[in-house]
């Protein structure tokens, strides 16, 4: 029923969605306006915003190679982890989705643990884990394996086992969730007409669980372009990326016209992935019907 304000009457369902409508124009929009509008300054002496506008920021960050080595390796970092989330998070998601164990809630609380706790924490766990002389380089040589300890930590390697260790569990709740609406009549209907388990699997059940894949994999991938803390204390100084670089370039070089470019080009790559996401689960639900 329309609602009167004062003259013109608003219907009920544009004032029910006007708090969610203004909270992301007050927290979203304008932040990333604002955000937009600083990297768009040509900046001063001591990285000091204004002096005009000018796109200078955008172009050095598209023409300068040292850049353009680190967008490469931002985004190697998110394919990586993301692959890997996948093939470690979907058997693990469709074991949680069809088991009937009265462990099952056992399991859940596993898969989020890695959530509730500090990033720091886990971090610095990752550091204990992988030095050195932390508990794999000891368990390697121990069952002589390796003759000296294993550089695990303070590189690539270390950065994308702690940030994939982080990110599975959206990956496996993203897919669970979907194979668990996957009625399993589906599954047995296509046993009983002859194919084996494998056939089921790859021609039924996986392309049906496609959209869970596709939105863990939109969100492990967004999260791990993005990673900050974790690159920078497992990584150390070896591994750079486009988070990274933002912090630098806010706490170390105050070039915050060049940190905010930086910031706008992450927050469009994520859009763009969200908009490609929401097209392809479009024209696959059009399919479908």
């Amino acid at each position: 029923m329309p609602f009167a304000t004062g003259r013109r009457r608003l219907p009920a369902p544009l004032l029910l969605l006007a708090p969610i409508v203004l909270f992301l124009l007050f927290f979203f929009v304008a932040p990333f306006a604002l955000n937009f509008g600083v990297s768009l300054q040509a900046g001063r002496p001591g990285g000091v915003v204004g002096g005009g506008f000018s796109p200078r920021h955008y172009a050095k960050l598209v023409t300068d190679p040292y850049y353009l080595k680190v967008i490469g390796q931002t985004f190697a970092l998110g394919f990586v982890c993301t692959f890997l989330s996948f093939l470690l998070g979907y058997p693990c998601a469709y074991f949680i989705a069809r088991t009937r164990s009265s462990w099952k809630g056992v399991m859940m609380f596993v898969v989020i643990a890695p959530l509730l706790t500090s990033i720091i924490m886990r971090s610095y766990g990752w550091i204990l884990i992988l030095g050195r002389t932390g508990f794999v380089n000891v368990v390697l040589q121990a069952l002589g394996l390796t003759s000296e300890p294993l550089d695990l930590i303070y590189n690539w390697v270390g950065v994308v086992i702690a940030i994939t260790h982080v990110l599975l569990p959206f990956m496996i709740l993203s897919v669970a969730s979907v194979i668990e609406g996957i009625h399993e009549s589906l599954e047995e209907s296509a046993m009983i007409l002859g194919a084996d388990r494998w056939r089921t699997f790859r021609r039924v059940t996986f392309p049906l669980s496609l959209e869970g894949v596709a939105t863990g994999a939109v969100i492990v991938f967004m999260l791990t372009i993005g990673s900050f803390v974790t690159v920078l204390l497992v990584g150390g100084e070896k591994t750079m990326v486009m988070g990274v670089l933002i912090y630098q370039q806010i706490a170390i070089t105050f070039d915050r016209a060049f940190a905010s470019a930086l910031g706008s080009v992450l927050l469009l790559i994520a859009l763009f992935l969200l908009y490609l996401q929401a097209r392809w689960l479009q024209v696959r639900g059009r399919r479908a019907a």
